[in-house]
């Protein structure tokens, strides 16, 4: 069997920055959460098909593990990768729950993209895999590079690694799913006007530590916190004093004391 970690991302800070060609392009601090992961396995199976294990909620064609399945074999032409697949099933053991602001469908994308480039042998850098993992999610190429710490910009595909301490977060994700297109659109339709740049300047070169003990507000850290409470009012209800929002929604972090 082959095997992969596919951890969770929280996101330190996240500004608008501005919108183009329909996307929306962005400035943040992504860290990963070392201490939540789903596994990716390649389990010995004879297949007809592509098959996934664990995923069964998501229709195949949805899912972001067989849209990096089709974009690899699109870029390589590579015949290995289709006849691994023939010899062997993808097995997904979720843990990172979904559509909480943490990355975990695109993280499990990744993950099993660093895994074929390892098991089929493939002749592609990380920053080639990035590009692929690119044009499936914005979150993608962060979790190709799997840096520890570090800053995104552009609409996902700039990553910098942040050389800083590693921080141990507490995590809290409510029983409410936030839809990330929902969120995007709240903000582009309440908040895109607002933007001020000049507001968060010299931000990505603080750590993580002196951001969050830094400016307390979670609503001026994460700009579609705002957009998440207009759409999901709920979450007004369930949030905690001295806790962040990551993402979209729906989890909120702390350190952890």
């Amino acid at each position: 069997m082959y095997s992969i970690n596919a951890h969770a991302k929280v996101n330190i800070f996240l500004k608008i920055t501005g919108h183009k060609d329909g996307y929306h392009t962005l400035l943040s601090r992504f860290m990963r959460a070392e201490d939540l992961y789903d596994t990716i396995t390649f389990e010995p199976c004879e297949c007809e098909s592509f098959t996934i294990e664990g995923c069964e909620d998501i229709p195949l064609e949805s899912n972001t593990i067989f849209k990096a399945y089709k974009a690899l074999n699109a870029h390589t032409g590579d015949l290995d990768i289709l006849n691994f697949f023939y010899h062997h099933k993808v097995v997904v053991t979720k843990r990172i729950p979904a559509q909480a602001g943490l990355g975990g469908g695109s993280s499990d994308a990744a993950a099993f993209m660093r895994l074929v480039k390892k098991t089929c042998n493939l002749l592609l850098s990380t920053e080639e895999l990035a590009k692929i993992a690119a044009t499936i999610g914005a979150d993608l190429p962060f979790f190709i590079y799997n840096y520890p710490s570090a800053n995104v910009s552009g609409f996902g595909e700039v990553v910098e690694p942040f050389e800083e301490a590693p921080l141990t977060l507490e995590l809290y994700t409510p029983d409410i799913k936030c839809d990330t297109a929902l969120v995007y659109k709240t903000f582009k339709e309440h908040f895109l006007s607002d933007i001020r740049l000049s507001s968060f300047i010299g931000w990505d070169q603080l750590t993580s530590r002196e951001l969050l003990e830094t400016i307390h507000d979670p609503l001026l850290l994460n700009d579609l916190y705002k957009a998440a409470l207009i759409a999901y009012p709920n979450l007004s209800e369930v949030a905690k004093k001295g806790w962040f929002f990551s993402g979209s929604g729906s989890t909120f972090f702390k350190i952890k004391n």
